[in-house]
C-alpha cells in the first residue's frame, strides 16, 4: 500500500494541510512540537481508527473546533486507487471509503495497515502491562475481526460485572449472567493472543538476529493472567473468585490482566538488557508487526517512523534499514535530514502545523 496524498483539517495543531507524496520515502523535517508527529498520527489512524498515542479521540480535534477531518488517497494492492475520509466529532466519528459510508469497524479493520515506530515504544519493554495489553489489542484487532468481537464482548461484560462489584450489591445471579458472557470471550482472547504472539515471536527472533548480527537470541512470550484457556475453567474461576472480587470491588482474574515479556539471551529484557538491546527489541517487534500485517492481509503496510532513527548508533541504524522491506513506503520525522546513504527522500519542512515541500533538500 502507498499513501499518495493526505489532507488534514483541524487535526491537533494542523489547521489545514495537504501533502502529495511521490516515491517510497518521505521525511518531515522540523523542530520538536511543530506538528510532525501529528501527521504520522493521522496516517496511522487509517488502520483501526485509533491514535497510537491518545486514548480519547476528542484530543485530536483542534482547539476551539468541533470537527477534525482526515482524507487519504491510497494506492492499494487489493482495492486499487482508494479514497478514505474520516471525520472526528466530540461525540463520535464517521468513516467513508470511496464515497460509501462504513458503519461497522469490522468492515474496515485490516484493509489499510500502517505500523508506527516511536520513541515511546521503549515502554513496551520498560513500562506497565497496560501499555503492552493496549498494543496487543490494537495490533491483533487490526487483523482479526474475531479478536475484535471477543474483545468488545469481554470489555462490555467486564464493565458491567465491575459496576455491580463496585456498588457493593452484587447478587450471585447477576454476577453469573455476566460471567456467562465473560468466560467464552476470555477463552477466545487467550487463544488468539497465544497464537498471534507465537507467530510474531518467530518473526521477531529472525529480525532481531539481523539487527544484532545473530550475537544474542531474543524472544517474546505471553504471560496470561489465567493460563487455562477453556471457557469452562474460566467460568469456574470467575465463580470461585466472587467473594474475593467483592472484597476488592473489581474482577481480579482474566485477560484484562494479561501481559507479555521480552528476553535476550534467556534473561528478562526489562531488567537485564542494555538500552541498545531494548531499542533493538522494539524495532524488531515493529518490523515483525509489519511483516505479520503483510502476511495476514496481503497488503504491505506503510511504515511511520517518528524520530527514532536518530537515537540509534550508526551500526544499528544501518542494520535497521537493511531489515526494512525495500518495497514499503516509509514516512519518517526528525530534526535533521537523514543520512544521504539511505537514499532519496521527499522532504517537507514543518513549522507551527504547516508543511512546506522542499524537493531540493
Amino acid at each position: 500500500m502507498r499513501l499518495k496524498k493526505i489532507t488534514l483539517r483541524h487535526f491537533r495543531n494542523v489547521g489545514f494541510a495537504t501533502l502529495e507524496f511521490s516515491g517510497r520515502q518521505q521525511f518531515l523535517l522540523g523542530a520538536n512540537g511543530q506538528g510532525k508527529t501529528n501527521l504520522l498520527e493521522a496516517a496511522g489512524f487509517l488502520t483501526a481508527l485509533r491514535s497510537f498515542r491518545a486514548t480519547d479521540n476528542k484530543l485530536l480535534i483542534g482547539h476551539g473546533q468541533q470537527v477534525a477531518a482526515i482524507a487519504a488517497e491510497l494506492e492499494h494492492e487489493r482495492q486499487g486507487d482508494t479514497n478514505v475520509t474520516i471525520k472526528l466529532r466530540r461525540d463520535g466519528k464517521e468513516l467513508w471509503c470511496d464515497q460509501a459510508r462504513v458503519t461497522r469497524l469490522a468492515d474496515h479493520l485490516g484493509k489499510f495497515p500502517t505500523v508506527v515506530f516511536s520513541s515511546q515504544d521503549l515502554l513496551l519493554v520498560r513500562g506497565s502491562p497496560a501499555g503492552r495489553r493496549r498494543w496487543m489489542d490494537l495490533t491483533f484487532a487490526a487483523m482479526d475481526a474475531a479478536y475484535l468481537r471477543a474483545l468488545q464482548t469481554y470489555a462490555r461484560a467486564l464493565a458491567e460485572r465491575n459496576a455491580l462489584l463496585k456498588a457493593g450489591r452484587a447478587a450471585e445471579a447477576q454476577l453469573a449472567a455476566f460471567e456467562q458472557l465473560l468466560a467464552p470471550a476470555a477463552a477466545e482472547l487467550i487463544a488468539r493472543r497465544t497464537a498471534a504472539l507465537r507467530e510474531l515471536g518467530a518473526i521477531l527472533a529472525k529480525v532481531y538476529a539481523r539487527l544484532c548480527d545473530e550475537a544474542e537470541p531474543a524472544s517474546i512470550a505471553y504471560d496470561p493472567n489465567f493460563a487455562e484457556p477453556s471457557a469452562e475453567a474460566l467460568l469456574a474461576r470467575f465463580e470461585s473468585g466472587r467473594a474475593r472480587d467483592a472484597q476488592f470491588r473489581t474482577t481480579l482474574t482474566g485477560p484484562h490482566r494479561d501481559d507479555f515479556h521480552f528476553t535476550v539471551r534467556g534473561t528478562a529484557a526489562k531488567d537485564f538488557a542494555s538500552e541498545g538491546q531494548q531499542r533493538s527489541l522494539v524495532l524488531a517487534l515493529r518490523l515483525a508487526q509489519a511483516a505479520w500485517f503483510h502476511e495476514k492481509s496481503g497488503v504491505r503496510p506503510v511504515l511511520l517512523a517518528d524520530d527514532v532513527l536518530g537515537e540509534l548508533d550508526p551500526a544499528r541504524r544501518r542494520q535497521f534499514w537493511a531489515a526494512v522491506d525495500p518495497a514499503s513506503q516509509v514516512i519518517a520525522t526528525g530534526t535533521s535530514l537523514p543520512d544521504a546513504a539511505l537514499g532519496e527522500w521527499q522532504v517537507f519542512v514543518v513549522a507551527d502545523g504547516m508543511f512546506t515541500g522542499n524537493p531540493a533538500a
